[in-house]
């Protein structure tokens, strides 16, 4: 029978190879008890590695782990459309827009109008690619080194362009997002984009599902109080939402 230490580590492995686990899955093919591994999983909760869910848990992101592009693509799909369905909701006469990376923004660019002028800055490949044919859709992709996990470019080239821009209205995402510790990713180069799309957009709304609140990455990127909005779905409780907005910020959840 597997140790504990190893078992662990081999739950932790499984979780960020497949996006998510079960306990009963787990129980079986490691053959100990379902409460052995509710334990391990509490274990891996407190060490800031996985987050529990009913029935069993998904990796949270650090430093030396980001969940790949596929894996996010597939989770949580409907609420995710719901947020971008939102978001865009929120756009007014923004003539600019700056859309982040990741598989929520990537849902709101798909949702952006096409019947008004509208140019989109982006440093996502994919988002790039949704919006190249829309003939009143102007599309800016900023230049850098391509990552392959999150499919979007980062670099010192990236925050030069963005230097130069004033933008309207800025779609962020996050691998996290917590009162005490502000909107976080895991890795340094994004952290870097982040902030100057901050300080470079007028309006920002934060658009994610969810599991990102409460996790913490390594790097702080925004404070909550500097979005005139945060999206998120109905899977976060009323009573974790009302934080955020304490401090007059729109919580909508959707």
């Amino acid at each position: 029978m597997v140790q504990g230490d190893e078992r662990q580590q081999l739950i932790l492995e499984r979780a960020r190879g497949q996006g998510s686990v079960g306990v009963r899955v787990l129980a079986r093919e490691l053959d100990v008890s379902s409460e052995t591994i509710r334990r391990d999983l509490r274990v891996l909760e407190s060490y800031g590695l996985l987050r529990r869910t009913h029935g069993g848990a998904y990796p949270v992101e650090t430093r030396s782990f980001e969940t790949s592009w596929e894996t996010r693509t597939r989770r949580l799909v409907p609420e995710q459309r719901r947020i971008a369905a939102a978001a865009v909701g929120l756009i007014g006469p923004a003539e600019t827009v700056f859309v982040d990376e990741g598989s929520t923004p990537e849902l709101v660019a798909e949702a952006l109008p096409g019947d008004r002028p509208l140019t989109v800055v982006t440093a996502a490949l994919a988002v790039a690619h949704r919006l190249s044919r829309r003939e009143n859709t102007t599309v800016i992709l900023l230049g850098g080194q391509v990552r392959r996990s999150t499919r979007s470019v980062a670099g010192p080239w990236v925050e030069q362009m963005l230097s130069e821009f004033v933008i309207d209205l800025a779609f962020v995402g996050a691998n996290g997002i917590s009162w005490e510790h502000g909107l976080t990713t895991p890795e340094p180069a994004a952290a870097k984009i982040k902030a100057q799309v901050m300080k470079v957009s007028r309006r920002k709304v934060f658009c994610g599902v969810h599991t990102t609140f409460g996790a913490v990455g390594f790097c702080r990127f925004a404070d909550v109080r500097e979005f005139e909005a945060i999206i998120t779905d109905t899977g976060l409780p009323l009573a974790q939402a009302r934080p955020f907005a304490r401090e007059g910020g729109r919580v909508l959840r959707v």
